[in-house]
């Protein structure tokens, strides 16, 4: 028996029976269904409208269903998770198990359902992310002092300590955090005694019922309730951003992981070979990383169109942005999970980093701002130091090579201090500003992560 079928006279249409059924995909929310039931029943006992032991019966009902996980197979008489819960607690719990749905509507229950998911999703993918942030960490203390090629336009810029280079995806993926707490704080408010539109037609306790399931509050208003969908709209458009800021550190470790770089060792455990090619090692785990983030973005795109027409309150259409949300959830958290395991095996070729640091001019800066502490200004240093960069490349050689006399064909006053400038630590020290990569700031910007850190995994233990 259908949950509405006492208005209607003829059956449904066979094909659209089933064209419009969600169970094969929201029986992923039985859990949820079943503690936001579990909820309602404790308040419609404190309303009266079940007794003690009706009560018992029916708690008991909804601990079996939820033990059994659902039916094995998709039954296909099943038109949602909500009637599936209904049907089977009447099997059961017998007829008091038709009780459970009065005062309450499946527009409220949905939202409800989803908001919970939701918020257990960002609980689990930000713990997650925790774990991939220590990874980073890890490599970071491991890297020391050992410094690369920082790039602009994708050509070698300035040197920069391998740890800096690393914390910058830190700071990336701190703000996904920041993003994921925030849209749980938004979304955690309870839609139960909502109704279908117009709020429950019973005097229940809103406020138990939203303790009861760990929501701050009730929501404001049973229209808006009942037909929001911000919150997995906000939830999966942060989950892109993941996926984003997962894309391309996976370019960056597949540019560097080739024989032109040489920066970066592929471990065999996350690569694959070539059925044709003996020789070969590709870094497929981290192309299926970098590919997989436009499924997520489809995800957000489909979210956005299902609702951006929709009047006011609940729709059908509503149903569809369920698949988009599971779909993004299940995508980062595997995401996450290869590129954790990724990240803590790989390993770089430090001396191949250090050489590549050392080379291509990218010590032109601290010459210029050698010559900017001595009162030239800048504007003339850019143009005297350019000048002295052109012989340098004229001559095959780098600027440490190049002779006073060489110098000073560029104007520039040659002695002990500037070849001093332009070694390598002396250029990566010149940078000590918060923020920069400066040993002595890369030092404390890793503590001040790893505090930060600890944390967020205190806050995540507290279930905040």
């Amino acid at each position: 028996m259908k949950m509405w079928s006492g208005r209607f006279g003829q059956a449904q249409n066979p094909d659209f029976e089933q064209w419009q059924r969600s169970f094969p995909f929201d029986r992923a929310l039985l859990p949820y269904e079943v503690a936001a039931s579990k909820a309602h029943a404790a308040a419609l006992a404190a309303a009266g409208v079940l007794s003690e032991r009706e009560l018992a019966a029916t708690l008991s009902a909804l601990d079996q269903i939820e033990g059994e996980g659902g039916p094995q197979d998709d039954d296909p008489t099943i038109e949602d998770v909500h009637h599936f819960v209904e049907k089977r607690l009447v099997e059961l719990a017998g007829e008091v198990g038709y009780k459970l749905h009065t005062g309450r509507s499946r527009n409220e229950q949905i939202a409800t359902d989803l908001r919970l998911y939701v918020r257990e999703q960002i609980d689990a993918i930000s713990q997650t992310l925790l774990e991939f942030l220590g990874e980073f960490v890890e490599q970071a203390e491991d890297a020391g002092q050992n410094a690369m090629p920082a790039y602009t336009h994708l050509q070698r810029a300035e040197p920069v300590l391998v740890a800096h280079w690393l914390l910058a995806y830190v700071e990336m993926f701190l703000r996904d955090l920041d993003r994921l707490a925030d849209c749980r704080k938004r979304m955690n408010e309870c839609p139960l005694g909502s109704g279908a539109v117009a709020g429950t037609i019973l005097p229940l306790d809103r406020e138990a019922v939203a303790n009861e399931l760990q929501f701050d509050s009730p929501t404001a208003n049973s229209i808006d309730a009942t037909s929001d969908r911000d919150f997995a709209i906000e939830f999966v458009q942060a989950l892109s951003v993941v996926a984003l800021h997962l894309s391309r550190w996976a370019e960056e470790l597949v540019l560097f992981s080739t024989t032109e770089f040489g920066f970066v060792k592929l471990p065999e455990q996350f690569s694959t070979g070539s059925s044709a090619m003996p020789q070969k090692k590709n870094p497929d785990a981290l192309e299926l990383v970098r590919g997989k983030a436009g499924r997520v973005f489809a995800n957000a795109t489909e979210l956005w169109i299902a609702v951006k027409g929709l009047p006011l309150a609940y729709n059908k259409d509503l149903q569809e942005t369920q698949q988009p949300v599971f779909a993004a959830a299940g995508q980062v958290s595997s995401m996450l999970r290869v590129a954790t395991g990724f990240l803590a095996v790989v390993s770089f070729d430090g001396e191949r980093m250090q050489q590549a640091a050392s080379g291509g001019f990218m010590n032109a800066l601290a010459l210029a701002a050698l010559l900017v502490r001595r009162g030239v200004p800048f504007r003339q240093a850019h143009e005297q130091v350019g000048q002295a960069v052109r012989l340098g490349l004229e001559k095959s050689c780098a600027l440490e090579q190049l002779s006073k006399q060489d110098y000073a064909q560029c104007g520039i006053a040659a002695d002990a201090e500037l070849f001093r400038a332009l070694a390598l630590e002396e250029v990566l020290a010149i940078h000590d500003v918060p923020g920069g990569t400066a040993p002595l700031r890369v030092r404390a910007a890793l503590a001040a992560i790893k505090e930060k850190l600890s944390i967020y995994a205190g806050a995540a233990h507290a279930g905040t």
